[in-house]
């Protein structure tokens, strides 16, 4: 019919993610070289742990531009998109995928001649109010799920955090493409397009967490080399006469075909980060880093100097310790400081107090000696040993390792061995100096009876907190806190800032 529209040629996909990625399996893998791929991966490992920190300082900065502008800094995002893709290259050409045996090049620009490709839209706008949560609170579903494709850590919150690995999907795939490139020099394809399917996913969610998109990760696993994003891309771009002569985009017949599209990749233009800007970045914001470190460490300085009670003792938190034996026995304090290094020892530790009081029946003893003398002591007696961690992961707080036994020989305090004890009826103080050698404390009832409930805590004088000294260390840290701030913001400034092309190829200067 005249005027009419002519339907589609190309049946509706899923929507387009605007972070694309695309990739293409070699036709002949090796069998072997998949074994050395880490050590081959190293030099691309270690630039990328210089990157990654630049990644997240940059990220840090784009997150308040978008607050306030609504815009992503295009430096910025340029930057961040070439460290995602050099990544990328190298999980594909390693343990992330082995889709490949060429080495990835060293380079955050585009590769149309490198088989794995990532690409991100750039926004016109952002939103303000979603870069306030997206990062972390609506990421979180997607997070449950990446933990699952990929594996991580499982963390448990109760008194205590514990943690503990966790397996995931990607890697035991990948490890099933390792034994069949081994046995058969073949990727099965079913494989690459599940292994691909699960990077682009983890690859969405990176972009959506490190704030390039609003656009919300779909739970959607696109397999295949080729993107849902790629091929709407290359079909928006043949014009609409030409729809009938250009062939449909159609995904690789078998592993060692190529993506048919309608056209062939465009080359890369000339990507505007040099070695030399690049590096201006990391120096940078590892710069920004280190300030950040020194202003952290001379934050728990000042802290701590302003958590020391009115005596000048920095306390811990009160604990409960509950025995069924005869004792409480803490780990060994091991102090090795040579006589010339006493001074030393009591202007940087002070006097040791604990306070202990009984939460139970009778009177309570605390005392500390040599270690050789309380093992005597306590030697077949029933007691309770703390552990020095929570290795049974409960999160109850300290442990103790209940040992069997009897009733001691006497009661604790009728022992001469004690450097220093206290006993009695409520709240009991010991203050005691340290000195070299390798000394215990024990808690007790004063009648050497059981069981023992007791609460204790401990700390230190720590006189350095409060001398000159430190205080004019906290004023350098400080100050130089903010001056290597002050220089990683000028190299990030002069790194990316705004550049206008250059008539001449391959040359870009700055805008003023």
């Amino acid at each position: 019919m005249s005027g009419a529209t002519a339907p589609s040629q190309h049946p509706p996909g899923p929507a387009a993610y605007p972070l694309r990625v695309d990739a293409t399996p070699d036709e002949h893998p090796s069998r072997w070289l998949w074994l050395v791929k880490w050590l081959l991966a190293i030099p691309h490992y270690i630039v990328l742990a210089l990157l990654w920190p630049a990644f997240a300082v940059t990220t840090f900065i784009a997150f308040w531009c978008i607050l306030v502008t609504g815009r992503y800094p295009a430096g910025i995002f340029s930057l961040n998109v070439g460290i995602m893709r050099w990544s990328w290259r190298v999980a594909y050409y390693s343990y992330g995928a082995l889709g490949t045996d060429r080495y990835p090049p060293f380079t955050l620009a585009e590769r149309p001649d490198y088989p794995a490709h990532l690409d991100v839209t750039r926004p016109e706008r952002l939103s303000r109010g979603l870069v306030l949560v997206k990062w972390w609170l609506l990421v979180i579903p997607q997070a449950l799920v990446v933990g699952v494709l990929v594996g991580g850590t499982t963390y448990a919150v109760s008194d205590d955090v514990t943690s503990q690995p966790t397996p995931g999907l990607l890697p035991l795939l990948v490890l099933f493409v390792a034994v069949a490139l081994l046995f058969s020099g073949r990727y099965p394809r079913g494989l690459f397009d599940l292994v691909l399917g699960i990077n682009r996913w983890v690859l969405r969610v990176s972009a959506y967490s490190s704030l390039m998109t609003d656009a919300y990760p779909p739970f959607r696993l696109d397999q295949g080399g080729i993107d849902p994003g790629t091929r709407a891309a290359e079909i928006a771009a043949v014009p609409a006469h030409a729809a009938h002569a250009a062939p449909a985009v159609e995904e690789p017949d078998g592993p060692g075909s190529a993506p048919v599209a309608p056209g062939r990749r465009a080359a890369a233009p000339a990507h505007p980060w040099g070695a030399g800007r690049l590096v201006t970045v990391v120096v940078g914001s590892l710069l920004m880093l280190l300030s950040l470190v020194l202003l952290a460490a001379a934050t728990i300085v000042l802290a701590g100097g302003a958590a020391r009670d009115d005596d000048g003792y920095l306390m811990s938190s009160t604990e409960t310790f509950d025995s069924p034996g005869h004792a409480i026995v803490f780990p060994d304090v091991d102090i090795e400081a040579g006589a010339d290094e006493a001074g030393v020892l009591d202007r940087l530790l002070g006097d040791l107090r604990v306070d202990a009081r009984s939460a139970g029946a009778g009177a309570v003893f605390v005392g500390i000696g040599p270690t050789r003398d309380v093992e005597d002591y306590l030697d077949g007696v029933a007691r309770s040993v703390v552990r020095d961690d929570d290795s049974d992961g409960d999160g109850d707080g300290p442990q103790l390792d209940d040992r069997d036994g009897g009733a001691p020989r006497g009661a604790p305090g009728q022992e001469s061995f004690w450097a220093a004890s206290a006993a009695g009826t409520g709240p009991r103080r010991l203050t005691w100096k340290p000195a070299d050698g390798d000394w215990t404390l024990v808690v007790m009832r004063k009648d050497g009876a059981s069981p023992v409930r007791t609460e204790v805590s401990v700390g230190a004088q720590l006189p350095f907190l409060g001398s000159s000294i430190v205080e004019d260390a906290v004023g350098v840290l400080l100050l130089t806190s903010v001056v290597v701030a002050l220089v990683g913001l000028v190299l990030l400034w002069l790194a990316l800032r705004r550049r206008r092309e250059d008539p001449r190829p391959g040359h870009d200067t700055a805008s003023p």
